[in-house]
């Protein structure tokens, strides 16, 4: 094996592997993943920007990649670290292999590092700065660029991830009886558009700055809070938008970035994580009926137990460490889950939440 891969934390730990991506390097926060699957998906998922992804899975790339799992247009992950690359790519739905796609996008990426270790460092002292090279190593310059970075709190990447114009999802025949959403793109996945389209909902997308007027101007049934990167309280601008479509009763539903901001907007706050929540396994409590659900997690910020308004109702926690996972108002038509119901990947035992919401936004709409 090359040894010209490196990951360096800041704390001085240095992983040695071959370089499997582009060439050069880039800081960020270093987060494991623990999903046995999905890597496309996870790739491409906008959450991860800013971010190194470690896979505890121990092959990755067995499958290629293809255009019909990417949750976004492209890779916003800065980093990939594996144990070890598949030689091969064997599926009959691969258009590529996973290495020719890291290097086409610029990611920096490299194999054959010990993840258990690094899973282990992670858990133990929490997310690590680091800095991961790719065809030139340098440890000196590695260890200077992961202490020198500044880490996710106060940085607002959700309006660097988000679409720069509106656009519509809808039906070759949409049905106009639909309830119409607005999503306020932070850094929506595909999987979620789908999702709310097959619960009968007809889309427009747009960008995250866009004001509550612009967006009540396009008279929504209900506005859809999307997933996404970065610290939620630094995105003042979303969180303004939504205490005003909160004034105006509008039915609000809130997925990850979204649940923390809709918290947010209700007077609640937000603190950075230790670890996080990053893969497909997790258990998932719902305090109203005592069932426990496996979800899909992606998030490095939680709302905060400490100062929780009056108005908020916590409806789930997490089982892994008891944080708040999910959200409702009692006084105004809007929840927020802390995961992702809509997987991909991972479980689909919490799509019941998309029925929650049309059933949320058509019911608001027969008495208002």
């Amino acid at each position: 094996m090359k040894k010209n891969g490196l990951l360096a934390l800041a704390d001085g730990t240095l992983f040695w592997g071959e370089s499997v991506g582009a060439e050069g390097c880039f800081s960020g926060e270093v987060v494991f993943n623990t999903a046995m699957t999905g890597y496309q998906e996870i790739l491409t998922d906008p959450s991860y920007a800013g971010q190194i992804i470690s896979f505890t899975y121990p092959h990755i790339g067995n499958i290629g990649v293809n255009e019909e799992d990417a949750e976004s247009g492209q890779m916003w992950t800065g980093g990939v670290v594996m144990r070890e690359l598949s030689k091969t790519s064997s599926n009959w739905r691969a258009k590529g292999d996973l290495p020719e796609a890291l290097k086409k996008q610029g990611i920096i990426a490299i194999s054959g590092i010990d993840t258990r270790k690094l899973t282990h460092i992670l858990r133990s002292r929490g997310s690590q700065h680091a800095c991961v090279m790719g065809g030139k190593a340098d440890p000196v310059f590695a260890l200077q660029q992961a202490r020198s970075f500044t880490g996710l709190e106060g940085k607002d990447l959700a309006k660097e991830v988000s679409c720069a114009h509106s656009y519509a999802w809808t039906a070759k025949n949409p049905d106009l009886q639909q309830p119409h959403v607005v999503v306020l793109d932070f850094g929506v996945k595909s999987a979620i558009l789908q999702k709310l389209h097959k619960s009968g909902c007809h889309l427009t997308i747009v960008p995250a700055q866009m004001s509550a007027e612009e967006v009540l101007k396009l008279q929504p049934d209900g506005v859809f809070l999307s997933n996404g990167p970065g610290d939620p309280a630094a995105c003042l601008y979303a969180i303004a938008t939504i205490r005003t479509l909160l004034e105006k009763n509008m039915p609000l539903f809130g997925i990850c970035l979204g649940h923390q901001l809709l918290a947010l907007a209700s007077g609640a706050k937000t603190v950075k994580m230790e670890n996080g929540h990053h893969g497909s396994n997790h258990p998932i409590q719902e305090l109203s009926s005592g069932k426990v659900f496996i979800s899909s997690q992606n998030h490095g910020f939680a709302v905060q137990d400490c100062g929780l308004p009056e108005c908020l109702e916590v409806t789930h926690r997490s089982l892994f460490d008891g944080t708040i996972a999910g959200i409702t108002r009692n006084d105004k038509p809007a929840f927020s889950f802390q995961g992702h119901p809509e997987a991909s990947p991972g479980p689909h035992e919490l799509h019941l939440l998309f029925h929650q919401f049309t059933t949320l936004m058509k019911s608001y709409a027969k008495t208002h």
